[in-house]
């Protein structure tokens, strides 16, 4: 059933309009920051577009990443480089794409992309809800196989305990 994954996440309009809604990374005391919007299709197609207030920019490791600093780790956005779809007609994995972070010590000089974070999202009450999972940026340095959408396996993700991070969780409403 297509509609059943975005249920809630779009409206029933014509393909020419879209619902917004507002993407939030939250602390384990439920204190939110805005990071993005994301208009929905009635299709399933979206758009995001990334807020600027609460990043600043930040040359790591040679390269300039959108960071929100936090008082012990950064959270730097990290666009995934390659082809997806953004459809969420079937899943809600070209949104987990969307939304890849790294994180940094906020003392830290460089960054190291073994530190990866992806919101591993399910729709919930009518809103979508992501939990952290770590895994390593790395196998996302060289280009999949073409054709290949989706390249990161369940086997690179590794669920983590909210408590050890700063933004456990991404929310979708």
């Amino acid at each position: 059933m297509k509609s059943g994954i975005f249920l809630g996440l779009c409206c029933l309009a014509p393909m020419a309009q879209a619902e917004t809604k507002s993407v939030y990374l939250e602390d384990i005391a439920g204190a939110r920051i805005q990071i993005a919007s994301v208009d929905v299709a009635a299709t399933g197609d979206y758009k995001i577009t990334m807020s600027d207030a609460p990043f600043t920019d930040h040359f790591l490791s040679m390269r300039p990443f959108r960071c929100l600093q936090g008082p012990a780790k950064h959270w730097c956005f990290v666009p995934y480089p390659y082809e997806i779809e953004r459809n969420i007609s079937d899943d809600l994995t070209d949104l987990e794409y969307d939304f890849l972070f790294v994180w940094k010590g906020a003392t830290d000089y460089g960054i190291n992309m073994w530190n990866g974070v992806y919101y591993k999202m399910q729709q919930v009450e009518g809103r979508v809800s992501g939990t952290l999972h770590e895994m390593d940026m790395d196998i996302l340095s060289a280009p999949p196989a073409t054709g290949d959408l989706r390249p990161v396996a369940e086997k690179h993700l590794h669920e983590s305990d909210p408590e050890s991070h700063w933004l456990p969780r991404l929310v979708i409403e």
